[in-house]
């Protein structure tokens, strides 16, 4: 039985969360499936990836050259696959081969091979690509040294974002609003770059930012697993953004331009395997600017197969043992193929966890490098309903969209101002408030960049929940408390909330709030919108009148 050594992502850091843990878990299930020896190295005894029964011999070592060199003496293995650790994974990987040691055994690197992680992670390299295949990047200066960044502090337009090669979670990056800012952020992240090499590229500060999660085959088959959009406009890192799958801004024409540009990228990096690729959209045109790719399974990764059923880390595995797309079953179906791309009927939310809440005088301001040290993610059938589940599940004390902190005696109108300019991990109760106060959508935008859409959204949650307050007080007629209850329930304002909002009130419509609490059903996740019968679908709560469970268990 051949033997594949499989790197894991090391220790539960900020920026590099339990994502990997998953992908790696399933990794190692499905090198198994297919009659692999696998032997897994990983520093962190505290994950299920690390679990006896998830593969054949597992190393709690040290994530280092020295210790890789003797696990590989003693177990000898065959292929080697570091696409699914993170960014540990590859920055091992292409130490190992730095050191020659992946020549002197003979190891086969599976999926992705080092040239196109090169390409992908080293800036100079990729922006040469990207202008070779005819797709935009921003201006940017390639630094390598304290001498080149002192050369261009004068040259570059401020703001400028600092992006450094093979780091994780824009480790040693931020933005720069001055040459001090730009020296200081600059010199760090030149330490912290494995290749001490970094980006400085023009601020695309207030574009909407937009993923596109990609899957390629050793044949070239190509597919797109989902596209993701996030609320928080450039600027934030994707890891400290609140993320919507699928995107819901775009038009046809800009989503098809993105999907085409980035199955572009990942045909010329040749990448096998998952890949990640974030752009920049200039919310008044069509322009856009390829931001960066990420040649592995990614915290984006982990989001997309969550979101829509599609085991992207499985698949993902499975073509670097040699498979292609279309000989790989869809685990959830299973009388599809891994070359179906995912279908969604629903809309996913994804807010991440900050640890502010246990670091009361952290900076809670976020910029390119992420903070975040976890995330929830909430399905429903609409963009509101999924919204307000997700912000319960983050278990703060905020249970809806008002905060305490932003209440009008707390918060004048400018401080308010500031809250919705600087990305915090708070600004989504900011702008719910600045909407309640009535500033209109387009001086809310004006100061955040959110897009209107989202804001017209949390406005509609704004409009029903203070509507509720004014009953609360007598000041709206039966019909109409009747009415905004039942709209409530149906933007999936809880119940709990509702009569929260209600007050004493509340106790006249208690046959109101039993129909509201009975419209729970239960829809299905399945990779095809239903398209095709699920052998193993998971499910999620919604407020409607059709139960998919129900009607799988009255036709079996």
């Amino acid at each position: 039985m051949r033997t594949i050594l499989v790197i894991g992502s090391g220790p539960i850091i900020i920026g590099q969360a339990a994502e990997f843990d998953y992908a790696g878990t399933q990794a190692c299930k499905s090198l198994r499936e297919e009659g692999y020896r696998v032997v897994l190295v990983n520093s962190n005894p505290a994950t299920i990836m690390t679990d006896e029964e998830t593969a054949d011999a597992v190393y709690i070592e040290p994530l280092t050259v020295e210790f890789l060199e003797r696990v590989i003496i003693r177990e000898k293995p065959y292929g080697l696959l570091p696409t699914l650790g993170g960014q540990t994974g590859l920055n091992l990987a292409s130490q190992l081969d730095q050191a020659g040691i992946i020549e002197k055994y003979g190891i086969k690197l599976l999926g992705t091979q080092l040239e196109a992680i090169r390409k992908a992670e080293d800036r100079e390299l990729f922006r040469a690509l990207m202008r070779e295949i005819r797709e935009p990047v921003p201006e940017s200066w390639i630094v390598e040294s304290d001498a080149d960044l002192e050369a261009i502090l004068d040259v570059v337009p401020y703001p400028c974002i600092i992006r450094p090669a093979y780091t994780l979670g824009g480790t040693g990056g931020g933005i720069a609003n001055n040459r001090n800012e730009l020296w200081e952020t600059g010199r760090k992240g030149l330490k912290l770059s494995m290749r001490s090499q970094l980006m400085v590229e023009r601020s695309l500060l207030g574009w909407k930012e937009v993923e596109y999660e990609v899957m390629r085959d050793s044949k070239g088959n190509c597919i797109t697993v989902c596209n993701m959009e996030n609320l928080d406009p450039m600027g934030v890192h994707t890891g400290d953004s609140i993320v919507v799958a699928p995107s819901q801004t775009l038009s046809d024409i800009e989503y098809h331009m993105l999907r085409t540009a980035s199955l572009k990228i990942i045909n010329a990096l040749k990448i096998e395997g998952g890949c990640n690729v974030q752009l920049a959209v200039n919310p008044d045109s069509f322009d856009y600017y390829i931001i960066e790719v990420n040649p592995r399974v990614s915290r984006s990764s982990a989001l997309a197969s969550k979101a829509t059923g599609y085991p992207i880390a499985r698949v993902a595995a499975k073509i670097a043992v040699g498979k292609t797309l279309d000989e790989i079953e869809n685990a959830v179906t299973r009388t599809t193929k891994a070359c179906f791309e995912p279908a969604l009927d629903y809309c996913v939310v994804k807010i991440p966890r900050w640890p502010f809440d246990k670091f009361g005088t952290g900076d809670r301001r976020l910029s390119t490098q992420m903070k975040a040290t976890g995330e929830v993610m909430a399905i429903d059938r609409t963009f509101e309903a999924a919204l307000l589940k997700a912000v319960r599940g983050l278990e703060v004390k905020s249970k809806d969209l008002r905060h305490v902190a932003f209440a009008p005696d707390n918060c004048t109108d400018d401080a308010l101002k500031v809250a919705i300019s600087q990305p915090t991990d708070e600004r989504l109760w900011a702008l719910a408030e600045a909407l309640r106060r009535g500033w209109s959508l387009d001086e809310v935008h004006r100061h955040s960049r959110v897009d209107r859409w989202f804001l017209r959204k949390i406005l509609g949650i704004v409009v029903v929940t203070e509507a509720l307050r004014q009953a609360a007080n007598g000041r709206r007629r039966d019909e109409e408390v009747k009415a905004d209850i039942l709209r409530a329930a149906a933007l999936g304002v809880p119940v709990r909330t509702i009569r929260e909002l209600l007050g004493p009130v509340a106790d006249s419509y208690g046959d109101l709030f039993v129909e509201a609490e009975t419209q729970n059903v239960y829809k299905m996740v399945d990779t095809c919108a239903g398209e095709f019968e699920s052998a193993t679908p998971y499910y999620y709560s919604a407020r409607e009148s059709e139960d998919d469970q129900a009607l799988i268990s009255a036709n079996s």
